[in-house]
């Protein structure tokens, strides 16, 4: 049974909407690689990973997307080059970039369907979740402390928004 098959049957008529959808990856570290190839795996039809840093030595134990020939090189690009292999059909797109520089406005943001958040740094977290608000698209936002983690979904309703946090 090929992959698109098994997603069909198991999701119905959201497997339509899942390979329609355009969304937005931001980190592409510990849970971004992890992220990154679940999404592709579960077949979202494009998917752009937003990520300014490289690969260091000391991140090759938990990205499992990344191998010793690739430190130094874009995490963001490297993501997508792996990626692709979980699934040639997705469309990936990288970005090496600061999410918070001035290419990434709100309208930029409106581009996605969903936008999931994978960053370790609070002040960039909370820029991606005001501009979420601002564009008024859903997002997940994850994170970890220690061998703790945490997932929550924002989404905006009318003028105030809603948070639903997952343990």
């Amino acid at each position: 049974m090929t992959r698109d098959r098994f997603a069909s049957q198991s999701l119905g008529s959201l497997h339509k909407k899942i390979k329609e959808s355009r969304v937005l990856l931001v980190g592409a570290g510990g849970i971004g690689c992890e992220l990154l190839k679940n999404l592709a795996l579960t077949g979202f039809g494009e998917i752009h990973i937003v990520d300014l840093d490289t690969i260091d030595l000391s991140n090759l134990n938990r990205q499992f997307l990344f191998r010793h020939e690739h430190i130094k090189k874009s995490k963001a690009l490297v993501a997508k080059e792996s990626a692709a292999k979980f699934n040639p059909h997705v469309k990936l797109e990288a970005h090496h970039a600061n999410i918070k520089d001035p290419q990434f406005n709100i309208d930029w943001f409106q581009q996605y369907n969903l936008v999931f958040n994978a960053l370790d740094n609070l002040d960039a977290r909370r820029h991606v979740n005001k501009m979420c608000l601002a564009a008024n698209v859903p997002l997940i936002e994850s994170g970890t402390t220690g061998f703790n983690g945490q997932v929550q979904v924002i989404i905006k309703v009318g003028q105030r928004f809603v948070q639903e946090s997952v343990d």
